[in-house]
């Protein structure tokens, strides 16, 4: 089977991170473990993976990111005792992580950037296309991305990447791509990448988000690749000469997406997902509605109070 028509099956979950933006609630708590409701934030991206049809899932963690290994294996004890309480529901929630995907780990030595964490898989992926899901960038279940990412895959070949329109004043938070139209349906052609340029350096207002399906010929272009901003090996900087290439493309994405790595925006995925929840919905939105038309300052105190 050629290299074009290799089916993906593998998924890297880089989360080595720090999770510096989050301290001191991530000096000994992985950011990715940080619950969204009731789940953390990274068991959304392996069950997107998992939906996707991606059923081998390797983590890229550190050494103070055990908690993930654990989150991911099961907890025998814990599930004996729910079994013998008849708590089906909490037992089959328990269960469900360790049975998602075929899951791996292997350790990042040190948090050399997002390329270095990629490269950390290249034994585990070998000669295939494999896609890259970051561990704080949730994509509603309800959006097919990924499956999207994966049918211009296979249709081109080459690497995919998930852009999306960001304001100006955020593209130096981002990844940036130069684009040419190549077809329908938001598909581009990226002719450039820029890691987090100045407003007025940018190529364009499509950032990359975390999404990937790439193709293993990054992995000698990543060996080659230099620290760039941050002292770090880049993944946009390798994306970046395969783009020169002419085989790197993007799927403009329009749809919901949450930073759970941004502390504004992690609270903001967790009112809304609780809002959508129908165990969780009603009350706590009901309550929501009180508790902002209280904002004048007084009533919001008194309910605190109380």
């Amino acid at each position: 089977m050629s290299a074009l028509h290799t089916p993906v099956r593998k998924a890297v979950v880089p989360a080595a991170g720090l999770g510096t933006r989050f301290l001191p609630a991530t000096k000994a708590t992985p950011k990715e473990m940080l619950p969204v409701v009731d789940k953390p934030a990274i068991q959304y991206v392996v069950e997107e993976a998992a939906a996707a049809g991606l059923d081998d899932v390797l983590m890229v963690t550190g050494r103070h990111k055990r908690a993930i290994e654990d989150h991911f294996d099961h907890a025998v004890e814990l599930e004996r005792a729910l079994a013998a309480k008849g708590d089906t529901v909490r037992l089959g929630a328990v269960r469900d992580p360790a049975r998602l995907a075929n899951i791996h780990h292997i350790r990042q030595g040190e948090p050399l950037g997002l390329g270095h964490a990629v490269l950390c898989a290249r034994r585990h992926v070998g000669d295939q296309p494999f896609a890259v899901l970051l561990g704080d960038d949730l994509i509603d279940p309800r959006e097919s991305l990924l499956a999207r990412m994966l049918e211009v895959r296979e249709r081109h070949g080459g690497s995919v990447v998930a852009l999306m329109e960001v304001p100006e004043e955020q593209v130096h938070l981002y990844g940036c791509a130069a684009v040419e139209p190549a077809g329908r349906d938001g598909i581009v052609r990226v002719t450039g990448l820029v890691e987090k340029p100045a407003r007025q350096d940018a190529p364009s207002r499509y950032a990359v988000i975390g999404r990937y399906v790439l193709d293993p010929a990054v992995f000698p272009v990543l060996e080659r690749t230099p620290p760039g901003r941050g002292g770090e090996i880049q993944l946009t900087d390798a994306l970046q000469e395969l783009a020169a290439g002419g085989t790197v493309r993007g799927v403009v994405f329009t749809g919901a997406r949450y930073d759970t790595g941004d502390r504004t925006d992690y609270l903001r995925t967790v009112v809304r997902l609780a809002c959508e929840r129908p165990d969780l919905g009603p009350e706590f939105t009901a309550w929501l509605r009180e508790f902002v038309a209280g904002l004048d300052g007084t009533t919001a105190r008194g309910s605190a109070a109380a």
